[in-house]
């Protein structure tokens, strides 16, 4: 059985991922969806063509991912993408950001993301290819988004060196670096602090950055970039010393 797994399937990028794919990709038994919320799953599968698996799983639960491996292990699927975009971001300063809300940031762009990563690896076959939602965050160091950004940084790290391990097994990794997308994101974003108003004049549809991300996935790309703003930002935040950014996105900011 050939499937892809998509997490954070329940809204915003994971939700954009699951309709793009279902349309591209003619040969997939199943697209298993997950995310904590089931029924919202349910819903979305049923504007799709491919039949769907609607998976009600926490990720930073342990025993809801060793019922997942228990899953995979019955099922012995070969999975021929792994799209990870479960995550959340908080702005703010880390002294006023709780620590749990903190913790559970790392819980579950970073350790839940390698978790799963790690037990899909050994179903999936020569031209297999990983989508890593990672973040143009990742880029450089974020006064007010330390925590999130240095999340983003280790997918980013992390993917970039799996993609090298897994040439050999002939299969491709791709980084997924967006700037601000139109999704819900903001709404627990802003929970604590707010974003520059110029990283707002950037945003873009989830539509335009899953489906540069399939392009640049289907092209074996090792990372993706959406919108010109964004690529010049990591373009800048190669050449120029980190402290001059932070200096002026200061200057945005007042």
């Amino acid at each position: 059985m050939n499937i892809i797994i998509i997490t954070g399937a329940s809204s915003g990028l994971g939700e954009e991922f699951a309709r793009q794919l279902d349309r591209l990709f003619t040969r997939i038994d199943e697209i298993w969806l997950i995310a904590r919320r089931k029924e919202r799953m349910e819903e979305i599968s049923k504007g799709l063509q491919t039949r769907c698996r609607a998976i009600g799983l926490d990720m930073t639960e342990q025993g809801d991912m060793e019922r997942f491996c228990a899953m995979l292990k019955k099922e012995a699927p070969v999975i021929r993408m792994l799209v990870n975009c479960a995550g959340f971001g908080l702005m703010g300063a880390v002294a006023r950001i709780p620590l749990r809300e903190q913790t559970e940031m790392i819980r579950l762009n970073c350790m839940a993301l390698t978790e799963m990563t790690h037990l899909c690896l050994p179903y999936m076959r020569r031209g297999s290819r990983l989508i890593q939602m990672a973040s143009s965050a990742a880029f450089l160091p974020q006064e007010n988004f330390a925590v999130y950004a240095a999340t983003k940084a280790y997918v980013l790290s992390f993917s970039q060196a799996l993609n090298q391990e897994l040439k050999a097994r002939g299969i491709k990794v791709t980084s997924v670096c967006p700037g601000p997308v139109d999704t819900a994101f903001f709404d627990i974003a802003e929970r604590y602090g707010k974003t520059l108003a110029v990283k707002k004049l950037t945003i873009v549809p989830p539509a335009r950055v899953v489906a540069k991300a399939i392009r640049d996935c289907r092209a074996g790309r090792a990372l993706s970039v959406c919108s010109l703003p964004i690529q010049a930002f990591h373009i800048l935040c190669k050449l120029l010393p980190h402290e001059l950014i932070f200096h002026l996105m200061r200057l945005f900011g007042r």
